[in-house]
């Protein structure tokens, strides 16, 4: 009973495996919104303001940084959760694949929001005379809570790392 048990949970873990598809539709959505907003800036890139095109330049970046998270966290996912991938071309292999645990998954991933809340938090300051002040307020709180909690997250993952040695 123990064995069948104990085959059924680690067979379960096929079930993250639409998961990670879905993520890779979200990521696809995503490239479609990149394109969206550029083929709609190209008609209107010498009416608008220097002010307007950086915040559009800012949303792309927003853009790029959660795909990039995406990215990671499916490769990492799948590989820690599911199976070892194996790509033949060793130019093709990104280079953190295969070396990525939880620990460093969950710092890559606090460190991918802080960077994502600011450039949101850069965007709002752009904008800062048409955003409500306590609006202002409660965005850089949001994004220090953030800065914390991934300072948080790393200072935990070094302390286990030094108290395994």
């Amino acid at each position: 009973m123990k064995k069948y048990i104990e085959r059924i949970t680690y067979a379960s873990r096929w079930l993250l495996f639409p998961v990670y598809i879905g993520l890779s539709f979200g990521f696809m959505l995503l490239t479609v919104k990149f394109f969206q907003q550029i083929f709609h800036i190209i008609p209107e890139l010498f009416a608008i303001p220097e002010s307007g095109l950086i915040l559009i330049v800012l949303s792309l970046v927003d853009i790029a940084l959660v795909g990039g998270l995406l990215v990671m966290v499916m490769f990492s996912g799948y590989e820690n959760f599911i199976l070892k991938m194996t790509v033949d071309d060793q130019h093709q292999k990104l280079s953190w694949m295969g070396k990525m645990d939880v620990n460093s998954i969950k710092n890559k991933v606090a460190s991918s929001i802080v960077a994502i809340s600011s450039v949101h938090l850069l965007r709002i300051f752009m904008e800062a005379e048409k955003v409500p002040d306590n609006k202002i307020m409660w965005c850089v709180i949001i994004h220090l809570a953030f800065v914390i909690s991934a300072f948080g997250m790393a200072h935990i993952d070094r302390m286990s790392k030094i108290s395994q040695n």
